[in-house]
């Protein structure tokens, strides 16, 4: 597969993961997102850009989560930005009613699985298995109930916390079907959906990402 990493920063930060989200067809970013940043980024992951706010924020990334069957929203979103995906894009739209309104913080899925906090209960599980098509597990990682900020994947590979422990990642590798990692991001922060956009067509990376983490991402996701 002919995929890619590129650097890219978002409000001139590389905190990218908090503000976008991104299947292979589409990709959300906030209202007022600067056109040219927005085209640039539709080129390297091959999606069409929609912008929206959720919860009357830019947090997108950091307040959704979503794959290539749904996409669920906070209990906080609006009724109008539940609408918009709604009636703009093919997504099953799902709203979780938890008190973890990041959802991209607890949640973490590709099209064969999903990871979710401990903290979520099973009705929340049901939800989530039935509006994104996949198996559901809830497990810590790197002793952290916020198991979503520190697993990043697309349906190949993913990228883990560095101090996620050998046995939870074999478990995890298995669910999701994937190749994974350990690593940092933007120059060793751990939690590494804050710092990676990734679909089936590209590997976006924080601006501040260093040649060893670049390695990591390749092993990762390339091989």
């Amino acid at each position: 597969m002919d995929m890619d990493i590129v650097k890219y920063d978002v409000y001139r930060q590389p905190n990218i993961g908090i503000y976008i989200n991104v299947n292979d067809t589409i990709g959300l970013v906030p209202m007022g997102f600067a056109e040219t940043k927005a085209n640039k980024l539709a080129e390297y992951l091959n999606i069409e850009i929609f912008y929206t706010a959720i919860a009357n924020t830019r947090l997108i990334g950091t307040l959704s989560v979503m794959n290539n069957k749904g996409v669920l929203l906070p209990s906080t979103a609006y009724q109008d930005e539940y609408d918009y995906l709604k009636n703009e894009t093919d997504l099953e739209v799902g709203v979780l009613d938890t008190k973890f309104n990041a959802l991209g913080n607890v949640i973490c899925a590709n099209d064969k699985g999903a990871i979710v906090s401990p903290a979520l209960s099973k009705e929340h599980c049901k939800i989530i298995s039935d509006v994104m098509g996949v198996e559901v597990l809830q497990k810590k990682i790197a002793g952290s109930h916020l198991s979503g900020v520190s697993l990043k994947v697309n349906n190949t590979g993913g990228v883990i916390h560095p101090e996620a422990e050998e046995k939870d990642i074999e478990i995890i590798a298995d669910l999701l079907s994937v190749n994974i990692e350990q690593t940092s991001i933007n120059g060793g922060v751990p939690y590494v959906t804050s710092g990676i956009l990734a679909n089936n067509h590209c590997i976006v990376v924080g601006s501040m990402t260093s040649g060893s983490e670049i390695m990591n991402l390749t092993r990762a996701f390339l091989n």
